[in-house]
């Protein structure tokens, strides 16, 4: 920087002030020391900068499947926010196993990032606690255990109960409710919303039609079971997209049975397959800039006072598979 400066006759913190675009800068000598940018090749070292800050020019996203279309929308939305501030985006993949959380976001962390994003996997946030005081962190889709920070949610109850109650109005009385993982928060609230709206219809919450899959397994076991209940059920009320895009096949090889579907969370294809999909749409997008938004006012802004959590609204999209059930 020192040689820029030299060249192009002015001081260092005016090469700085170029480099990051400070408008107080005269067209004249941003000319000219754009020009000895380039005559000298210089390239800014941002290790430096954080050796000086005690800050990298950085955020950290870490969620738990990069393959998500979820989290990738999530991902892109909080990208673009930050190339508006020329930030870079650091991202790592959690997993599903909760015990490699900590080890991941803190492999982010140790890079003296300026603030993380996370959709967490564990239930236990206090290892975040030492890293709080140079780290924003914004918590997304769940929010944190033991630790008081940002979360950007969904109605993950309302979502459930909307869908439900549509599948309600549409004749359907009994409804499944089926999911990968009950240990998640926003699973549990879900299927809140889906007991909830069946009790609101005077239809008490059958337990025999709540099933969880097998990972191992998939969904054929658990259509199974379904479909040997008393009186098996016209619906289904799917969790989470993940679940819903392992059911869609299995649903079409049983295409006898005239099962209707309503997925929380829309998946690719789900509006081009016959019948096309009803979801409720969680718009990740959305998600992701609100906690890219949140995340940058916290960096600017440490000491203001924010609600903590933001709630997220969802959308029904009602298609095909909804439909009213079959006359048997």
């Amino acid at each position: 920087m020192r040689e820029v400066a030299a060249l192009a006759g002015v001081s260092g913190k005016t090469v700085s002030r170029v480099i990051n675009d400070d408008r107080y800068v005269s067209a004249e000598v941003r000319e000219r020391v754009q020009r000895a940018i380039a005559e000298l090749a210089y390239v800014p070292n941002m290790l430096s900068q954080t050796f000086r800050t005690g800050r990298d020019n950085a955020i950290g996203v870490a969620v738990p499947d990069l393959a998500d279309p979820f989290f990738g929308a999530v991902v892109q939305a909080v990208t673009e926010r930050a190339r508006e501030r020329s930030v870079a985006v650091l991202i790592t993949s959690l997993g599903s196993r909760p015990q490699d959380e900590q080890p991941a976001a803190e492999s982010l962390l140790r890079r003296h990032i300026a603030g993380l994003i996370v959709a967490p996997t564990s239930d236990d946030h206090r290892y975040l606690q030492p890293w709080r005081a140079g780290t924003a962190f914004v918590f997304i889709d769940r929010p944190p255990r033991h630790l008081a920070a940002d979360a950007v949610v969904q109605d993950d109850a309302g979502g459930a109960r909307a869908a439900v109650e549509h599948l309600l109005a549409n004749g359907h009385r009994r409804i499944a409710f089926i999911g990968w993982d009950l240990t998640l928060t926003t699973i549990q609230h879900r299927r809140d919303g889906y007991r909830a709206a069946l009790r609101s219809a005077g239809v008490p919450p059958d337990h025999r039609l709540e099933r969880v899959l097998d990972p191992a397994v998939g969904p054929s076991a658990a259509l199974a079971a379904l479909s040997e209940v008393a009186d098996p059920p016209t619906a289904i009320f799917s969790a989470d997209s993940q679940t819903s895009i392992a059911l869609v096949p299995e649903l079409h090889a049983r295409r006898n049975r005239g099962l209707a579907l309503v997925s929380f969370g829309d998946f690719p294809m789900a509006a081009a397959l016959r019948p096309s999909v009803s979801v409720v749409d969680q718009d990740p997008a959305a998600l992701g800039d609100a906690a890219a938004e949140r995340l940058f006012t916290r960096v600017d802004h440490p000491t203001r006072r924010l609600r903590r959590q933001i709630v997220m609204p969802v959308r029904l999209q009602v298609r095909q598979s909804s439909a009213r059930p079959r006359v048997r």
